[in-house]
């Protein structure tokens, strides 16, 4: 067997040429594995091409899909967290919420805004998963009260668009009191007539399913979303029993009554024009 070794280094091949690529140009589909260019994804409402794979996006990027020519106005967006508990776990509350603050541009989990979706006004709460899991504390439950207010004062017609964890462990007992105040806030938005619409998108579980997220006049949800109270692991434990394929997700919970439909991403804005219409005539 003959050996070649070569003598002189530095020798330069496409072998071990190191290709740069700039970052930011291509997204990977985490189900297909399909590779496409960014500026694809974008125009297709950033879902897979391939495969329909909604991504997780966030309030700004559900803004520019819905909202006519991406106007809007943002309302109550200067309220913030304080620290009733002074919690700490491995780092104080208070620390917690100003790092996220800074890594996201967020004040919290919930943005709320109005604007028009195809020339009808509406009013648009929505969750951001990166800013704590989406989780809901005393902040989230004021804003979309609050949101709640401006709607009925407007008579304008309101969408929760939900992506949560559940409650916010660092303000406990404050965190569930949002659950029914809330729920209470969208009773009398019933009362004044003026329809709710609540999009459940991936994920949604706790505090979020328990309240406000299934309570809308329409409930629907994003394609694979997976939606419940307890995670299916928890559930599996409690009962003592294998789960069905698919539990939790939206085509499962529309199988069984728990959602009036399951709405693609480059549809949402038609879809929720034409529920307006409906209640509007």
């Amino acid at each position: 067997m003959v050996w070649f070794k070569r003598k002189q280094d530095g020798i330069k091949t496409s072998t071990n040429q190191k290709r740069e690529t700039p970052e930011g140009l291509w997204t990977k589909c985490p189900k297909c594995k399909n590779i496409f260019d960014n500026e694809q994804h974008i125009e297709n409402s950033y879902v897979c091409v391939n495969c329909n794979f909604h991504f997780q996006i966030s309030s700004k990027q559900y803004f520019e899909i819905l909202y006519d020519e991406n106007t809007y106005q943002e309302i109550n967006n200067k309220i913030q967290s304080g620290d009733p508990l002074n919690f700490k776990d491995s780092k104080t509350y208070k620390k917690r919420i100003q790092e996220t603050q800074k890594k996201t541009g967020l004040k919290d989990a919930i943005t709320t805004s109005y604007g028009k979706i195809n020339n009808k006004n509406i009013v648009i709460c929505c969750m951001d998963f990166k800013f704590i899991g989406g989780s809901i504390g005393s902040v989230v439950g004021e804003k979309i009260s609050l949101a709640i207010d401006f709607s009925i004062k407007n008579k304008y017609p309101f969408l929760i668009i939900s992506k949560s964890g559940g409650a916010r462990m660092q303000e406990a007992a404050y965190a569930l009191m949002q659950l029914v105040k809330t729920s209470s806030k969208l009773n009398i938005l019933g009362q004044n007539k003026i329809p709710y619409i609540s999009l459940l998108t991936h994920p949604t579980f706790g505090g979020a399913t328990a309240s406000f997220s299934m309570l809308g006049d329409f409930n629907i949800a994003e394609p694979g979303a997976l939606i419940g109270f307890a995670g299916p692991r928890v559930v599996k434990e409690t009962i003592g029993q294998e789960l069905p394929e698919g539990f939790q997700t939206s085509e499962f919970l529309l199988e069984h009554g728990f959602l009036d439909a399951i709405i693609t991403r480059n549809d949402l804005k038609n879809k929720v024009s034409l529920m307006l219409d409906f209640f509007t005539n």
